[in-house]
């Protein structure tokens, strides 16, 4: 845990808080999957080193988060941003080519590996820039021009959890937000009072309508991808079925106490790399379609419910901290995990995933009226 506290010290009077906060539940989460997986895992080194991994990843970006100068925070969230922006941007010339689908044909991947892994950063994006419409007073032109862009990604890639969990964070957010918030809606989402932006949204509803077929066309194309069926509960199982029925076997023979940590016995690509010298395994990738049943699966039912609270006290922190804003880029982060479960791998798609939740969740008080004004 050195990092933490390295992390910690260069904050400047916020360590009592950042101890009493989220970094604390941090620690009570990690230290309750350290001892599980002591006593209950079928492969408790395994488990084990992740869970450690897990812990000091999210300990020590949320004490780096809390611990940053306001100014630096501001400067380093609009790199973050930007880098997303850059990212997507320099993807697009590679559209009318086929470096840009690679990896299966059909979806754009961009300059990234797989059309998945692009779909969920540019639906961060899109959740990023549609929190800043929703969130400001007066329409900035870039956010508007990011988040079409964005969305438009998110649609080319055919990834569809990135955009259901797009469109659903945005209901949760502007329904439930304001409750979580305990402010009015119109403070919390100062944006549907903008005159603009209700006129955009009435000519976009318009020519949704005027473009009804052409659009539903793009949808069946969008939902079905390479299936015939546009059942989203028949989409989710072809999609996800072969991952989540071992995992719901597992959770029938050992509900209470899980089979692990970040282990997946029954999968044939579950393959353990060790190291060398020490034969310590130093990695073992799991693919898993749902993080909310993996996580019953791995640490039982308890386990899911230590988590689920750990996961409701960031959101709330978040919310209460950082508005609209925060809310989507968190709630997209959490739905996106129903299809791609990547909040307990802090590696790759995940390592974004949890700066940016632990970016939402440390959100200084002031700034959301300074981004916002």
């Amino acid at each position: 845990m050195l990092s933490v506290v390295m992390a910690g010290m260069r904050s400047s009077g916020v360590q009592s808080s950042m101890i009493r906060g989220s970094v604390f539940a941090t620690l009570l989460l990690g230290g309750g999957i350290i001892v599980h997986s002591l006593f209950f895992s079928e492969m408790p080194a395994v488990s084990l080193l992740k869970a450690i991994s897990w812990t000091v990843t999210v300990c020590t970006l949320l004490a780096a988060w809390e611990g940053l100068r306001y100014q630096d925070r501001l400067r380093l969230e609009r790199q973050l941003f930007g880098g997303l922006v850059v990212l997507m941007l320099v993807s697009l010339p590679l559209l009318p080519t086929t470096l840009g689908y690679l990896k299966n044909g059909a979806g754009f991947q961009g300059i990234l590996n797989q059309p998945q892994a692009f779909g969920l950063t540019v639906g961060l994006l899109a959740a990023w820039a549609g929190g800043r419409i929703l969130a400001e007073r007066k329409v900035v032109t870039s956010n508007v021009v990011i988040f079409s862009i964005a969305v438009i990604s998110v649609i080319l890639s055919q990834a569809r959890t990135a955009g259901l969990a797009l469109i659903l964070a945005l209901i949760v957010s502007v329904v439930v937000g304001p409750w979580i918030a305990r402010r009015r809606r119109g403070d919390f989402v100062p944006g549907f009072r903008n005159r603009r932006i209700q006129l955009a949204v009435v000519l976009v509803l318009i020519g949704a309508i005027g473009a009804g077929p052409l659009l539903g066309k793009v949808v069946h194309t969008y939902i079905v991808k390479r299936g015939t069926t546009t059942n989203l509960d028949e989409v989710y199982d072809n999609s996800r079925g072969k991952l989540i029925i071992p995992m719901l076997a597992n959770i029938a023979e050992r509900p209470f106490q899980g089979i692990g940590f970040g282990i997946d016995p029954d999968s044939d690509d579950f393959v353990i790399q060790r190291d060398p010298l020490f034969g310590l395994p130093i990695g073992a990738p799991v693919e898993n379609g749902n993080i909310y049943i993996a996580a019953w699966e791995q640490l039982g039912i308890f386990g899911l419910i230590a988590v689920l609270v750990w996961i409701w006290m960031l959101l709330r922190r978040a919310v209460r901290r950082g508005g609209m804003i925060a809310m989507m880029v968190c709630m997209t982060a959490l739905l996106e995990n129903m299809g791609e479960a990547t909040l307990f791998s802090p590696s790759g798609m995940g390592m974004l995933v949890l700066i940016l939740i632990t970016w939402a969740t440390s959100v200084p008080l002031p700034l959301l009226e300074e981004t916002s004004g």
